[in-house]
């Protein structure tokens, strides 16, 4: 009976994909937090944030965005709009113009596996059948979710989620899938009596370009010339469309400078999250449109990169790089957090 029940507890909890750049153990995470907070002197107002983008590189790169962000926030509830990666669109055949919901009761955590909201089954009752699947292996092929999990459950220990991932479709049927999407969620909240922000937030996972040989995009080249040239299109694709007061445009704009001749093509720069950015941002705009008759304003925490920061100087925390870093190989990030207005 001890193995049955140990069988069944582990299916029913979703497993780590990633225990390399991630952290897994709270000893570690404290003393990665301590020395975080040693750094980071800068912090954000939480009063109105409903919803932000967060990266979901290693820590020991990106910690230093993921930390403003989460330390701010205390919604009991986090619906996080995570990517549909490559590799598991190779991994499994159809990934497109669906989200991807799963069916374990709990995900990984820090402290203790982080229980699933009720929120997902209410949106499979009353999501449109054709817009999304249920699909366990998917999810843990994809480590865009669970990447955000341990600084979210350090900070917020009771904390429960939603996790869905977003495939690649057109900006139409991003319009048509959130606009469904955002009736069943803001119908949840009414019926829970949930406030955006206090009792539940939004959160969208995604990395900024991914440059060099490696990934196939050297658009502008190599060296520091090359690393400038791509890293200030990447700022001016936020300041464009991923900050200020946002609507539908705004966000079509965006999908217009990532996406190539078709929406499965890049453009010039290869933000793995160019499908959950705009249909998180459109669910969102939606959301708090219908809950709370305002429209959300986007604010930039922190911008930065594998190649200007490097490796934080940790050691003996059991956390690492799945990737290298130079000027032939870096990846971008970003934290921006979106306020009600």
């Amino acid at each position: 009976m001890g193995m049955i029940a140990a069988t069944l507890a582990a299916q029913e909890t979703r497993p780590i994909r990633d225990d390399v750049g991630f952290c897994w153990n709270l000893l570690s995470m404290q003393k990665l937090v301590d020395y975080l907070e040693s750094q980071e002197k800068e912090s954000f107002k939480p009063e109105g944030l409903v919803a932000a983008i967060s990266p979901h590189d290693d820590y020991l790169y990106a910690g230093r965005l993921y930390y403003p962000l989460f330390k701010t926030l205390r919604a009991k509830e986090v619906v996080i709009f995570g990517v549909t990666h490559g590799a598991v669109r190779k991994e499994i055949n159809g990934l497109e113009n669906i989200l991807i919901l799963d069916e374990f009761k709990f995900w990984p955590g820090l402290r203790k596996p982080i229980a699933v909201s009720g929120l997902r089954e209410f949106l499979k009752d009353r999501l449109d059948k054709a817009g999304f699947i249920t699909n366990n292996k998917a999810h843990e092929l994809e480590h865009s979710i669970e990447a955000l999990l341990p600084f979210l459950q350090y900070f917020n220990p009771e904390v429960k989620i939603t996790p869905v991932m977003v495939t690649p479709m057109p900006f139409t049927k991003m319009e048509e899938i959130s606009t469904k999407l955002a009736e069943v969620i803001a119908s949840y909240m009414g019926e829970k009596q949930l406030v955006a922000g206090k009792d539940i937030f939004f959160l969208i996972s995604s990395d900024g370009n991914h440059y060099g040989k490696d990934f196939n995009n050297s658009p502008f080249g190599e060296g520091e010339k090359a690393w400038a040239t791509a890293i200030q299109l990447d700022q001016r694709l936020i300041r464009s469309y991923l900050t200020g007061v946002m609507n539908s445009s705004k966000i079509e704009g965006l999908t217009n400078e990532l996406w190539g001749k078709t929406y499965l093509e890049y453009r010039n720069t290869y933000w793995c999250g160019k499908y959950s950015i705009p249909f998180g941002l459109l669910a969102v705009e939606k959301i708090i449109g219908r809950t709370m008759n305002k429209k959300i304003s986007g604010m930039l925490f922190r911008f930065s990169d594998t190649y200007s920061e490097g490796v934080l100087p940790l050691k003996k925390t059991g956390m690492g790089t799945t990737a290298p870093f130079s000027l032939r190989h870096w990846v971008s990030f970003f934290s921006i957090g979106y306020y009600a207005r």
